[in-house]
């Protein structure tokens, strides 16, 4: 997508502009970003896939009958929607682009973004009043309002020690103030994008309310330190160690002096300096599952000869839903496909077509190396048959 086109979906901005002055920085509301916005599912819908097993689903209940701001986990049984009262509630369900084409179609809107930063695609249902109170997500959103209206408002970044209400199963800020000017009422199609600390709170004004959150991962540094330690650390030799050949004698044999800790900075920075490997780390991490028991791996190796075979018949491979590709060039010719935390070289070519929105099929064998890859992938459970779907 040329950085320099207006996009409706930004409300006129180019995507350089919202990079440059909104994406992690301030938030932006769009008035009509999906024009005559419907829906790919409705209430019930959503209720059903709630009442799936492995289908990660909450209920938020404002005044709940074990107490204010009750949460309660799914599966769910379909009796206990018919249970709640009239208002005062939400219905939320995580990663429902993993199980509704039509809801992961939304994502080739947003591809002037990274597509190893998605999360996921969250749809919240909720009657009038509805509500999860004012809190804090650390991740970029974009809050995109499918049916009926929900009113949000505003208030600012926040510390991380901001003060949560302690006993209850969600972070609700203790105190919220509403930034002057930052109180809108979305309909369908409007959208907000929120940059990560800022304090806000969504509240439904209709019968049926139904948003889709489009959110945006990123490590967090303690995630990021321990997970490149390990993997570093499972790549060295037992021989590295530190070492302090040469040194002068200890004026104290007890002091952990400033050379010691300098030739044990040296070492570790050393160690941990190495961008390869750190390409190597990122690539695996940005592209785990979300949940890794949606792949399912093959119970036998896949004979390579049969699936050239399928594919020159004209059938087609498919990405599983849930599953994550990326890739970084090695050099002018190879890469490294990273494919749901595993990391497998090949042509460049290939993996950038593998881990792009391009058809699988026979066309792809004209790559060296396709088959196998096809093949790896297939038993991996990060590509599916077409007819399998």
């Amino acid at each position: 997508m040329p950085s320099d086109a207006p996009l409706s979906l930004l409300g006129g901005l180019t995507a350089a502009e919202f990079l440059r002055d909104y994406w992690q920085r301030k938030p932006l509301l769009i008035r009509g970003a999906f024009v005559d916005f419907e829906g790919p599912l409705d209430p019930d819908e959503l209720a059903g896939l709630a009442c799936e097993e492995g289908v990660e689903a909450r209920l938020v209940e404002e005044d709940g009958p074990d107490g204010p701001w009750q949460v309660s986990h799914g599966p769910f049984e379909e009796a206990v929607f018919g249970e709640l009262p009239e208002r005062n509630w939400t219905l939320l369900v995580q990663a429902v682009d993993h199980y509704v084409p039509e809801v992961a179609e939304l994502l080739e809107h947003f591809d002037f973004l990274p597509r190893w930063r998605l999360d996921d695609i969250m749809i919240s249902y909720a009657p009038p009043g509805g509500s999860v109170g004012p809190h804090v997500d650390q991740y970029d959103v974009f809050l995109l309002q499918g049916l009926g209206r929900r009113r949000w408002q505003l208030g600012g970044r926040v510390p991380d020690d901001a003060p949560i209400i302690s006993g209850i199963d969600l972070r609700i800020l203790e105190r919220f103030t509403v930034e002057p000017g930052d109180d809108w009422v979305l309909e369908p199609g409007d959208m907000l994008y929120l940059p990560p600390g800022w304090a806000h709170h969504g509240v439904s004004q209709s019968d049926d309310c139904m948003t889709y959150s489009l959110g945006f991962r990123a490590p967090s540094a303690d995630e990021a330190v321990t997970s490149f330690a390990d993997f570093i650390g499972e790549r060295l030799p037992p021989s590295l160690r530190y070492a302090d050949a040469g040194m002068t004698p200890p004026s104290d044999p007890a002091e952990l002096d400033d050379a010691a800790l300098e030739r044990m900075r040296r070492l570790i920075l050393t160690t941990l300096d190495d961008p390869r490997q750190l390409a190597q780390w990122f690539g695996r991490v940005m592209t785990q599952p979300k949940y890794v028991d949606q792949l399912v791996p093959s119970d036998t190796p896949t004979d390579v000869d049969e699936l050239v075979a399928l594919l020159q018949e004209g059938e087609e491979l498919l990405r599983s839903p849930g599953s994550r590709f990326a890739w970084r060039a090695l050099d002018d010719d190879t890469a490294t496909l990273f494919a749901d935390g595993d990391g497998i070289a090949c042509a460049l070519p290939l993996a950038r077509a593998v881990a792009s929105d391009e058809p699988l099929n026979a066309e792809l064998l004209a790559h060296e190396g396709a088959a196998e890859l096809l093949a790896t992938l297939y038993d991996a459970g990060s590509l599916t048959w077409a007819e399998e779907e």
